[in-house]
């Protein structure tokens, strides 16, 4: 399994390099910060960043978690800030970002209702956009490759567990 946690850490460290650049260039834009929590949610997430973020939430110290108010939410949220902000999955490290995705036949940009409240699509290029369904394809192929050798459960390669789970683990 190292060998799949591996690649997937390699996957978030270009992730986090590309956001962190893109955050800098849209900074005069961007609200997110702590206690802004609107995109907080229990999201699911593939098998492969699902047991990669656990093994590292064993490695530390128990995050502390809170009930769910509603099915939505997620129960690392305590006090408008993330308990495990540095083992987040994926999608809870592109929020904020303007994404670019093809849906149907056209590219899509969607962006946070509260950044970039005054602007058009052309101001966006894949030069200041997340190309989400990039890194998307790539998690996809490396969860399908996880999964074929897992062992602990069966999955399909469209099978997705909600960060709740974690919690339960951990």
């Amino acid at each position: 399994m190292e060998n799949f946690f591996s690649s997937y850490y390699q996957l978030v460290t270009r992730i986090d390099q590309l956001t962190e650049k893109l955050f800098k260039l849209h900074k005069n834009h961007i609200q997110c910060k702590k206690g802004c929590d609107l995109c907080c949610m229990d999201y699911r997430i593939f098998p492969v960043e699902y047991y990669a973020i656990r093994e590292q939430l064993r490695m530390q110290n128990r995050p502390e978690t809170r009930p769910q108010e509603t099915d939505e939410d997620c129960v690392f949220l305590k006090d408008h800030g993330c308990a495990i902000y540095e083992n987040r999955p994926i999608i809870c490290r592109t929020h904020g970002l303007p994404l670019l995705y093809m849906n149907d036949e056209s590219w899509e940009l969607s962006t946070c209702e509260l950044n970039f409240t005054n602007f058009n699509d052309d101001d966006f290029s894949d030069e200041n956009t997340y190309p989400q369904d990039k890194f998307n394809s790539e998690l996809f192929q490396l969860n399908k490759r996880f999964i074929a050798t897992f062992k602990e459960k069966k999955f399909s390669e469209f099978d997705l567990i909600p960060i709740k789970e974690l919690a339960s683990e951990i």
